[in-house]
């Protein structure tokens, strides 16, 4: 069995077949796209890639993980062929977030445990310059990263006002999405947007806070 391709040829390598693809004589499709095209495309990859990383066999996560690859990759060609950015910027800049964000793996941070990390995270990141805009996620995505971050700070998010979960649970999906169903189910009785009600809670939490 040979060993591990070489990482940095096989990335040469792919990114000159998206260049191709998009090149003069490429494939009319992929000539086609644009950003706002491709957006779709990603979103739909990130679940796919979510689920064979969530119970997939390898074959499978390699795939999944390499259509997300596709995406990013498109997308700096893109940019590339605008003249503004390649996939070698995008590196470099996540190159120097990582570093930026881990001071206590490249700086004189001090860090010991995965919250104290995940709290200096936030930290760093609130002090970065952002846009203008608000940045739009999925109100489950944004909720349960406040969840994480009010946890790792030592402030979590009370269970049992609402929600009576038993002491043993055997199947914690399944009684998390039986939970969110029933939620929304309320939420249209109620006449309500559960999306928009959440939302809204946490646009409330981030003026508070």
């Amino acid at each position: 069995m040979s060993g591990p391709r070489d990482p940095i040829k096989a990335l040469a390598e792919l990114v000159a077949v998206i260049a191709r693809l998009r090149g003069p004589d490429g494939c009319p499709w992929d000539r086609a796209q644009t950003h706002r095209t491709l957006v779709p495309y990603l979103l739909e990859e990130a679940y796919e890639a979510a689920e064979a990383l969530t119970d997939g066999t390898p074959d499978e996560m390699r795939d999944e993980l390499g259509d997300v690859l596709l995406q990013v990759l498109l997308h700096a060609q893109i940019e590339a062929e605008a003249g503004r950015f390649g996939i070698g910027e995008v590196a470099d800049a996540l190159r120097a977030k990582l570093v930026r964000r881990h001071p206590h793996v490249f700086g004189d941070g001090k860090a010991t445990t995965s919250d104290e990390v995940r709290v200096r995270w936030e930290e760093i990141k609130g002090g970065e310059p952002r846009p203008a805009r608000e940045r739009r996620r999925p109100a489950l995505v944004t909720a349960a990263k406040l969840v994480e971050v009010r946890e790792a700070g030592g402030n979590p998010i009370p269970v049992g006002v609402y929600l009576h979960p038993p002491q043993e649970v055997a199947d914690p999906e399944g009684l998390v999405g039986e939970a969110l169903l029933e939620v929304v189910a309320l939420a249209r009785r109620l006449g309500c947007d559960p999306e928009l009600a959440l939302q809204r809670l946490l646009a409330a939490e981030r003026a508070d806070g």
